[in-house]
């Protein structure tokens, strides 16, 4: 006694839902990796717009304190700023300036607020100059300025 059409339908179509199944799986797996995948990467560019500074001097007349020459570095993003050497480093005229040269009067800043970077003289000759601050997440700002 075999199957009669009817059974082999029926054990066809118990197999078509099985592989259905298993693909509509495979694809709710593929589309919440993509939306996980989306978000992260939402959540990164919104701490990237968040995370934002200004270098606000008067680019003919930079001020000293003592042996130091005095940048105003102003955080112009939604959330606070750590300044410290370690979160953000100094380049003048594509030089990193060693940490030890330079240091803020803040460790961190409110939106709106700005901190001094203090740079030895040592460190900048006279003439025309680019300082590049580059902070967290890669965010940098360039300020070209004249030393007399």
């Amino acid at each position: 006694m075999g199957f009669s059409l009817t059974g082999a339908h029926v054990i066809f179509f118990v197999a078509a839902v099985i592989a259905a199944g298993a693909v509509s799986g495979v694809f709710i797996a593929i589309t919440m990796n993509v939306s996980t995948s989306l978000s992260d990467r939402g959540d990164r560019i919104q701490e990237q717009l968040d995370t934002d500074f200004k270098i606000i001097n008067d680019p003919e007349n930079i001020p000293t304190s003592g042996s130091d020459y005095v940048f105003y570095l102003k955080n112009i993003g939604g959330k606070k700023l750590l300044t410290t050497n370690e979160t953000i480093q100094l380049f003048v005229d594509g030089e990193i300036i060693a940490i030890a040269n330079y240091n803020f009067s803040n460790e961190s800043i409110q939106p709106s607020k700005y901190t001094k970077i203090y740079v030895a003289q040592s460190t900048i000759s006279s003439g025309d100059h680019t300082l590049r601050a580059v902070g967290p997440l890669a965010v940098e700002d360039e300020f070209t300025f004249n030393i007399t």
